[in-house]
């Protein structure tokens, strides 16, 4: 990937992608161009066709997807599947049909069952059954990489896949109705700080692990797979340490400053009891994250009150 070709990012809004252009473009990639859903709907198989046929990309970050927390999955499970389904397809499709020298698709760690062995390595996809509170979610991932694989047996492609593990940072989405979990935990603290709330009640015992990774450094990652990977396996993105939901509460509510007790309601789910991939393959390309959890909290709730000042 030359700093001269034509670099399409699906999904620029989003916290993912928005850290894909700007890293692009820290590292000297002059032609990074993305369209605002307004003028695009990638579910729009034709549409985004002649899109494609217009710009002509080389290369194509797939980040664009209808994405959130575990409270946005249980209660729109139909958006999540379909949404999901008709963006990927309309992106690779396209990326086909102009043949682009290459295309990441932007999978999740949540593709993997609920029961898997920890740490969890790419040929455990598909092994057993998911978690139930985002299946529709994890079905429509498997697809699109499924999808990728397709197309690159039956027609040579180069459509690479990458499944990070829970991704957080600046330019999150924090509505705590739709949030993942480090975003809307920081706005709910925040919050009842400001209010002084006496107390707050997060869901299920605090006992479920999960990794997490700074969304600059994905974007790093995916960047250098772009340019280091051909692989028609999918490859784990991840920081290869997990953290219980207690432990992440107990880090924030430092961050934050929040004085207030933490309630337990045990009774709401909390998903997969445990998620930490393994990413020895990545590890041994060369790439490895720079941003500590504790680093990365910081920055990303400074950020948050600069928003919402």
């Amino acid at each position: 990937m030359h700093t001269t070709d034509n670099i399409f990012v699906a999904g620029h809004k989003g916290l993912v992608g928005s850290a894909i252009v700007r890293s692009l473009r820290e590292q000297g990639y002059g032609n990074v161009y993305y369209i605002p859903h307004r003028d695009l709907d990638l579910r729009d198989e034709d549409l985004t066709y002649e899109f494609f046929k217009k710009t002509k990309p080389d290369y194509v970050f797939l980040a664009a997807a209808k994405c959130g927390g575990i409270k946005d999955n249980i209660d729109h499970p139909v958006q999540f599947l379909e949404d999901n389904l008709k963006i990927q397809n309309s992106v690779i499709s396209a990326a086909h049909k102009v043949k682009v020298k290459k295309l990441l698709f932007l999978g999740s760690a949540c593709i993997y069952p609920k029961q898997c062995e920890q740490p969890i390595k790419e040929e455990y996809l598909l092994s057993g059954y998911l978690e139930p509170t985002n299946e529709t979610y994890s079905i429509a991932k498997i697809a699109g990489i499924k999808l990728c694989q397709a197309y690159n047996k039956q027609y040579k492609t180069k459509f690479i896949c990458a499944q990070p593990s829970n991704v957080y940072g600046p330019r999150d989405n924090f509505n705590p109705e739709t949030s993942h979990v480090i975003a809307g935990l920081i706005n709910r603290f925040h919050l009842a700080k400001k209010n002084d709330t006496k107390s707050i009640e997060c869901w299920g015992t605090g006992s479920a692990r999960r990794e997490f990774v700074y969304v600059e450094d994905l974007a790093d990652a995916l960047i250098f797979l772009m340019k280091e990977y051909d692989g028609n396996e999918i490859i784990n993105v991840g920081v290869g340490r997990d953290i219980s939901i207690k432990e992440l509460v107990a880090h924030i509510v430092d961050v934050v400053g929040y004085e207030g007790e933490i309630k337990w309601d045990t009774s709401k789910p909390e998903g997969m009891k445990q998620r930490l991939l393994d990413t020895s393959k990545l590890n041994a390309l060369g790439w490895k994250p720079k941003t500590s959890l504790d680093r990365g909290l910081h920055l990303t709730y400074e950020y948050f009150k600069l928003e919402n000042k």
